[in-house]
């Protein structure tokens, strides 16, 4: 017998939130196999098998907080039996004799509800109103099941229908509602023309909201805009592309060119790389800027590092790598601790223009935008041209105008003239 328990959180977690069991108890399981899923105010983390054996028993719930280390239940070996769940209430029918356990309706419906593609809402409805969620109709993004498409299946009357519900005797059917014996009511899900529902932050939520609060409560943050003309970054991506795929298995992004014009900028103007601990101002003497990624769970922030040493196809393969990870909940706090600088794309949503807010103990962030057709006058001739708003927020503390001006005003002319980037001019 082995206990599972949660993995050693960092210094900086203090606890988490149990948000799924892949199994459970009786089902076999194998060493490195995922059993749950952990939610810090940082990351997702997975709690693995350390040996092949049984689920034998559970001691956390889906939603219970946990501390480092605390267990959540056992794996024994094949063969052993499950800790035996409690006794459910007799029935009040003497005919359909004594119960225990949970009755098949309910554990068919309880199976459904553990469908890893569910959220926590959901999987609470599915499991309140005894519904199969393959009978409600997904409208979410990708396909998946929303909380108003569970309720809306809810008032409609989709109840689960489960193999075991056809193999179940008369005496077990559901009684008529006339007949049913009262029961707790479940909660009342919104209705009428105005609803409203209640639901908690992730871990994740509260984390983001804390850490940008903070700063807008200690730095003296301001913002510095220009425009780039994407022109020649669109050409250059252009004529080279199909060599570079060839060549290094990735494409070439405009997020690269950021990157590497980004950090040439860093060097011309260390303040805007510093931060500020206290009363003093520490300069790094290199460079991990951060990429903002949107996931499921919130934005997140995976840091590359030593970007002064990174070619423009490995910068493409960290982002491309980070953004698969962040897709797939597999991001560690390595991948997001530190940076000196940051980056985000909002244009890759539409937006024409924005204010971000710093990264802290970052002192600065960079801000993309969308990439809009419009007219410019260029040497004398007015032409239509891709441009891009850029922003850069920073902490007015240490960075003063002049700087940030400048240090937006270079990453401008190196984007319009990507031979200098790339020479170093």
């Amino acid at each position: 017998m082995a206990d599972i328990k949660v993995p050693v959180f960092s210094e900086s977690v203090s606890e988490g939130t149990l948000l799924t069991w892949h199994k459970k108890p009786g089902e076999a399981v194998t060493r490195g196999e995922v059993l749950a899923e952990i939610e810090t105010d940082k990351v997702v983390l997975e709690v693995t098998a350390q040996q092949d054996g049984v689920l034998t028993g559970i001691a956390k719930q889906e939603g219970d907080t946990v501390l480092s280390e605390e267990v959540l239940g056992t794996v024994g070996e094949a063969g052993s039996a499950p800790a035996p769940a409690p006794a459910a209430a007799v029935s009040a029918d003497p005919a359909a004799g004594p119960v225990s356990g949970e009755a098949p309706a309910q554990a068919a419906g309880n199976e459904a509800t553990r469908r890893d593609d569910l959220s926590p809402a959901v999987r609470k409805i599915v499991a309140e109103q005894n519904l199969d969620p393959a009978q409600i109709p997904a409208t979410g993004p990708k396909g998946n099941i929303t909380k108003a498409d569970a309720v809306v299946a809810a008032q409609g009357g989709l109840t689960y229908q489960g193999p075991q519900d056809a193999a179940k005797p008369a005496a077990m059917q559901p009684a008529p509602a006339a007949q049913a014996p009262q029961a707790a009511a479940p909660a009342p899900l919104p209705q009428g023309p105005r609803p409203e529902e209640r639901v908690p932050m992730t871990r994740i939520r509260q984390r983001i909201a804390e850490r940008l609060k903070d700063v807008q409560n200690t730095a003296a943050l301001l913002t510095t805009f220009n425009e780039v003309n994407m022109q020649p970054a669109m050409d250059l991506r252009k004529k080279y592309q199909d060599q570079f795929v060839a060549k290094h298995g990735v494409k070439l992004g405009f997020m690269s060119l950021f990157v590497r014009a980004a950090t040439e900028a860093l060097k011309a103007f260390p303040v805007v790389n510093a931060s500020v601990d206290g009363k003093d101002v520490i300069y790094h003497g290199y460079y991990d800027i951060g990429i903002a990624v949107a996931s499921d769970r919130g934005l997140v922030v995976p840091i590359l590092r030593d970007t002064e040493q990174l070619s423009l196809a490995a910068i493409e393969k960290g982002i491309a790598g980070y953004a698969q990870k962040a897709k797939s909940g597999k991001l560690t706090l390595d991948d997001m601790s530190g940076g000196t600088f940051s980056i985000t794309n909002g244009g890759t949503f539409g937006s024409m223009m924005s204010t971000p807010i710093i990264n802290a103990p970052q002192s600065a962030i960079l801000g993309m935008h969308n990439i809009i057709e419009r007219p410019i006058a260029q040497k004398g001739q007015v032409v239509i041209a891709p441009m891009m708003y850029i922003a850069l927020s920073y902490d007015h503390r240490i960075i003063d105008g002049k700087e940030a001006v400048q240090f937006l005003v270079m990453i401008k002319n190196l984007l319009e003239d990507p031979a200098r980037m790339l020479l170093e001019l």
